[in-house]
């Protein structure tokens, strides 16, 4: 058994790094993006943050923030964030400081709400943002979408639980709340998302813009760049589905972001 998991093991490390190079080799050479990516590190919070700047594209009409899930990183909201901002926005996707304290998280995101609106940390000052937040990093920003400056909220297949001593849960409860509008995208129930377990936000939420369950999603459809670690625990994605979601927060943008 444990020759047969070595040889698994140095097989799977071949073909991440036989598509890596298929992945290059398919990359065309070309100019520069119009929007380079600024990687940057800042005090937030009291917490040192990483986290990539995406300059909109032309005269920006607002800001975003993306936060990922669980143990994952900035880079894989990449596509959504310079997505958005060659739509005219512009886009912060932070490493979040707090790995179980969605609570931490929140306030470095209302930090970060604060001085895009106040100007100089991250360019003239913005007007109105919009969080935008994956799996525990929905979570994350539901807590933070009632920062003044907020004018949407996105949950990407977002995740909830309660804390010790508190009976209810997290999420439900900052989104019974919550008065900034919001967006939810979701996938069926599977254990990626903890069956569906942010699906009670929608009859909690007051100005619920749109709760969709995108059928046949997983979990990872809604990352991107999403990685083989993702799909591996959590099932296959799917272009159609992801454009959706891509669609949906360009859509979301375009409704907030007037």
């Amino acid at each position: 058994m444990a020759t047969l998991i070595h040889h698994a093991r140095k097989g799977c490390t071949a073909l991440v790094a036989a598509a890596a190079v298929m992945v290059a080799m398919a990359t065309p050479l070309g100019p520069a993006a119009a929007s380079p990516v600024q990687t940057t590190v800042h005090t937030v919070d009291g917490h040192r943050v990483t986290l990539d700047i995406y300059p909109a594209v032309g005269p920006p009409r607002g800001a975003a923030i993306l936060s990922h899930g669980f143990t994952r990183n900035r880079r894989t909201l990449a596509g959504h964030a310079q997505a958005l901002a060659d739509a005219g926005v512009l886009v912060l996707t932070p490493d979040l400081p707090c790995t179980f304290d969605f609570r931490c998280n929140a306030r470095a995101l209302a930090a970060m709400v604060g001085a895009l609106r106040a100007g100089g940390t991250f360019g003239a000052p913005v007007e109105r943002v919009m969080l935008v937040g994956f799996s525990a990093g929905g979570l994350s920003s539901v807590l933070a979408a009632d920062t003044p400056g907020v004018v949407g909220y996105v949950g990407l297949d977002p995740f909830d639980r309660s804390m010790p001593d508190e009976a209810e849960r997290l999420g439900r409860a900052a989104a019974a709340r919550l008065q900034t509008e919001a967006l939810l995208l979701r996938a069926p129930p599977s254990s990626c998302n903890a069956e569906a377990v942010a699906a009670a936000w929608a009859s909690a939420l007051p100005a619920l813009w749109r709760d969709e369950v995108i059928t046949g999603a997983s979990h990872c459809d809604f990352e991107s760049p999403t990685d083989w670690i993702c799909r591996l625990a959590c099932g296959d994605t799917d272009p159609a589905r992801q454009q959706r979601v891509r669609q949906a927060l360009l859509e979301a943008a375009a409704r907030w972001m007037r």
